[in-house]
């Protein structure tokens, strides 16, 4: 299979079932077997999940590309025994990282819900002008690619977030807030959007959101 079919999804399902790291191996660049360069897509899928990663707390280092062509068995062996030892150092995922269960749960099923949203932004904002292993890592690696990336997605990261947590029960701006590690003030401010919306409403005697569709 063509590492251009690699989805994000397949690499959150990964990770959602238990994989400590995830490791994505495909064709030297100007080797493709399927002519449609789809190494170079996976590589840009890998750097937007890396940076997707650190932004919900998990080692971006649990997820790497390696280029590797079907005669090199020993260079997939030498790859594959480094990667696990850098998986095993690492730790069991998210204990390393200190992120609790269930918290980490929510994080990868946003992340999960954020996915048409993400293969939009990167094909209308996100592209890399070059269409080369060079090009892609100079555009991924620079500030603006990160400015880019920090506003169009850590809103909707947490705005999805929110919506998961609403959705196993009604909370107020305070549990929210401790759940996530968001201030008050950036919930209420979500809230207020969410409202205006017609996404939550607000229980003014138990004081706490529920999901619109929800009953009391």
């Amino acid at each position: 299979m063509c590492t251009g079919r690699i989805d994000l999804s397949f690499i959150i399902r990964a990770f959602s079932k238990g994989a400590d790291g995830v490791i994505v191996g495909g064709c030297w660049p100007g080797e493709c077997h399927y002519v449609t360069e789809g190494n170079y897509d996976a590589l840009a899928n890998v750097h937007i999940m890396k940076k997707l990663l650190e932004r919900i707390g998990l080692d971006p280092e649990r997820l790497r590309i390696a280029w590797i062509a079907a005669s090199e068995g020993s260079r997939f062996a030498e790859i594959m025994s480094e990667f696990s030892a850098k998986a095993r150092a690492l730790g069991p995922l998210g204990q390393a990282e200190k992120l609790e269960p269930e918290a980490m749960k929510l994080k990868l099923a946003a992340v999960d819900r954020l996915v048409p949203y993400l293969k939009l932004v990167e094909r209308e904002r996100l592209r890399p002008p070059e269409r080369t292993e060079e090009g892609i890592n100079l555009f991924y690696g620079s500030a603006e690619a990160n400015r880019l990336f920090d506003q169009l997605v850590e809103g909707e990261l947490v705005f999805a977030q929110i919506l998961l947590l609403l959705g196993q029960s009604p909370l107020s701006t305070g549990q929210i807030s401790e759940k996530l590690g968001l201030s008050s003030s950036a919930v209420a401010k979500q809230m207020k959007s969410f409202l205006s919306r017609g996404l939550v409403r607000y229980d003014q005697e138990r004081g706490s959101y529920a999901l619109a569709r929800m009953e009391a």
